[in-house]
């Protein structure tokens, strides 16, 4: 039986499908691992609830304990209480940086006028590191993201939403 460390090692090799720079640990979706008797019992919970990532997630997850011959485990899958950006490793929101997505800002929540598409959250280009930003799409490439365009650099990039 391997021991939870262990196990932390192995889950952190697996890459987000959706933003391979970061695992699923760094992204803070595996949430617990604990042992009920001989079995291993992995906690998971999606970034939000229709997230089409987490059949590939659990996937990888199946893989990796095969591969690392843990053959006595359950995948669960928690909705309460509800993933949130504040569970992103600082490590992970620099990486997000880096491969060209802005992190969720926690200083300010994300707040936005759906009638007006005005916004008050101050949003750095990845590229740059201007907040000479503005909102283009409520959705990037993923319901996670928005779509910014700097007014600097006038390249455009996706930003984590702040949940």
């Amino acid at each position: 039986m391997k021991s939870i460390n262990d196990i932390w090692k192995i889950l952190e090799r697996i890459p987000d499908p959706e933003i391979p720079v970061i695992s699923v640990v760094e992204l803070g979706i595996i949430r617990a691992l604990r042992y009920e008797g001989p079995k291993l019992i992995i906690t998971i919970t999606p970034t939000y609830s229709g997230c089409p990532a987490m059949s590939a997630i659990s996937i990888d997850i199946n893989n990796h304990m095969h591969e690392n011959d843990i053959k006595d485990f359950q995948i669960e899958t928690v909705y309460q209480p509800a993933w949130t950006t504040d569970w992103m490793s600082k490590e992970a929101k620099e990486k997000l940086r880096v491969y060209g997505i802005a992190p969720p800002n926690e200083q300010i929540k994300h707040k936005l006028n759906v009638l007006t598409g005005d916004h008050d959250e101050e949003v750095n280009c990845p590229h740059c590191g201007s907040n000479n930003t503005i909102l283009t799409s409520q959705f990037g490439s993923t319901a996670c993201k928005a779509l910014y365009k700097c007014k600097e650099c006038l390249e455009p990039f996706d930003y984590f939403k702040c949940i």
